[in-house]
C-alpha cells in the first residue's frame, strides 16, 4: 500500500476523544495531564532520568519545568484535534510515570502506545495493567479496531508487556530509532479489536 497522496484524512464528524480520567483499579488511575502538572511531571521525569535515557530519545530536550510545559501544551492541542492523548500514571494520587495515546489514525481506526515509569514502580505489573485499560478503552468506547505498540529489539522488558497482552509480532523495523548517538532496530506488535475480544472471553 502507497502513502497518503490525496489529503488529509479528517476525524469522523461524531468523534469522541479520549476520556480524561479512566479508572485502572483502586489506588490506580490514569489521568489526563494538565499544564499544572508540569512541576510534577518534570521532576519525576529528571529524578528517572538516567533509567529513561535508556531507551526513550526525548531526555536530553527536557531540561526545565518551562521544556516540560511547552511540551504538555503541545500534547494538548493535539488532544483537541483528536490526534492522541497524554495521561499521568497515578499510584495512591502520587504521579509515578506517563502512558500515551502517541497517535490516532481515526481513517483506519488505529493508534499507538507508550509508556514509562519511576524506576521503583517498574516490575510491579503496572504498565501491563495500565494498557489493558487503555485497549478496553481504545476498543470499546471509541471504536478503534487496531492497537500497536512498538519497543527497541532489545528493550526486553517493554517486549514482554506486548507479549502479555496477546499481542502479535509483526516485524522488525531496521534503524527505526535515533538514540542519542545510535540507531536503534524496532519489534512492531499489534493487536485488533476482534482479538482482543477473543482472547479476553475465552
Amino acid at each position: 500500500m502507497s502513502g497518503r497522496c490525496g489529503g488529509p484524512k479528517k476525524p469522523p464528524d461524531d468523534l469522541t476523544l479520549p476520556y480524561p480520567v479512566l479508572l485502572v483499579e483502586e489506588g490506580l488511575e490514569l489521568r489526563q495531564i494538565e499544564l499544572g502538572d508540569a512541576e510534577e511531571l518534570f521532576m519525576a521525569v529528571d529524578a528517572n532520568r538516567g533509567h529513561l535515557r535508556e531507551w526513550l530519545p526525548w531526555l536530553d530536550g527536557t531540561n526545565n519545568v518551562e521544556d516540560e510545559t511547552s511540551f504538555i501544551g503541545a500534547t494538548l492541542e493535539e488532544y483537541g484535534k483528536g490526534d492522541g492523548a497524554l495521561y499521568a500514571i497515578r499510584f495512591d494520587g502520587e504521579l509515578v510515570g506517563a502512558t500515551s495515546l502517541n497517535w490516532i489514525d481515526w481513517g483506519n481506526r488505529g493508534c499507538g502506545v507508550g509508556y514509562w515509569l519511576s524506576t521503583e514502580y517498574t516490575g510491579r505489573g503496572i504498565a501491563t495493567r495500565c494498557c489493558v485499560r487503555l485497549m478496553e478503552h481504545c476498543f470499546d468506547d471509541l471504536g478503534l479496531h487496531r492497537f500497536v505498540l512498538e519497543a527497541a529489539t532489545e528493550n526486553f522488558p517493554s517486549r514482554a508487556i506486548a507479549e502479555r497482552l496477546g499481542m502479535r509480532l509483526e516485524g522488525i523495523t531496521k534503524d527505526r530509532e535515533w538514540l542519542y548517538d545510535h540507531y536503534v532496530d524496532a519489534a512492531l506488535y499489534a493487536i485488533t479489536a476482534p482479538e482482543w475480544r477473543a482472547r479476553n472471553q475465552g
